[in-house]
């Protein structure tokens, strides 16, 4: 009951917090490695510290090529238009941030058909304009991402630690088997050699009962 209680004002805690704060979103960091020939998502999210307050947000995408000291701007994101500004990346980028609202908190691209010359550093940047009652504030957020790509894909840490843990699982009971047939067979040698002990104190009484004090001649 007491594990209970406490369960519950834990989650009502977490629950004021997030309605107090955050609501609505988490801003998680993007995947960093690539698969050549396939898609990927380029992630960028960043939450406003007060929700109430009304606001819009441009988002722009730079990409510096490994071994390369600058920049170049890729993608623009300004409300229902999204433009693709450079030609290496004409037909393969894709907006997956917010949508139908000038609001725009999650800034994510997709690109298509990734190749090895992808690889490099991603900087998503916001221009986020916030209306406050008596002016409005502008404040510019940025993000990179160091994009890999592979030729394939290497297991995630999440998938190696779970494969582990089910050896390990395995061998735990395979060694709590043994343990049980050990413990099964000494039990059971022990009650037949208490059997064969009671036995043998039985056919002794008997013997005993039975001999004759006077001539030392046992009884048929």
């Amino acid at each position: 009951m007491a594990l209970g209680m406490i369960s519950l004002l834990a989650i009502c805690i977490f629950y004021i917090q997030v309605t107090q704060g955050q609501t609505g979103c988490a801003e998680v960091d993007s995947m960093t490695e690539a698969v050549a020939g396939k898609g990927f998502l380029l992630g960028c999210i960043s939450c406003k510290r007060r929700e109430e307050v009304p606001g819009c947000a441009i988002v722009d995408w730079h990409y510096k090529a490994a071994g390369s000291e600058e920049f170049i701007h890729i993608f623009r994101y300004e409300y229902n238009n999204p433009t693709i500004l450079h030609e290496d990346f004409e037909g393969r980028l894709e907006w997956k941030g917010t949508m139908g609202t000038k609001d725009v908190q999650t800034g994510s691209v997709f690109i298509h058909n990734v190749t090895f010359n992808d690889t490099g550093t991603y900087l998503c940047t916001f221009h986020r304009t916030l209306y406050l009652p008596l002016n409005e504030e502008h404040v510019v957020i940025s993000k990179e991402v160091e994009l890999t790509v592979v030729e394939k894909a290497n297991p995630e840490l999440t998938a190696v630690i779970s494969e582990i843990m089910m050896y390990v699982l395995i061998a735990v009971l395979q060694l709590w088997m043994i343990g049980v047939l050990i413990y099964c067979y000494r039990k059971v040698y022990a009650e037949n050699e208490a059997r064969e002990v009671r036995k043998a104190a039985c056919s002794q009484s008997k013997l005993v009962e039975l001999k004759d004090p006077c001539d030392g001649i046992y009884l048929e």
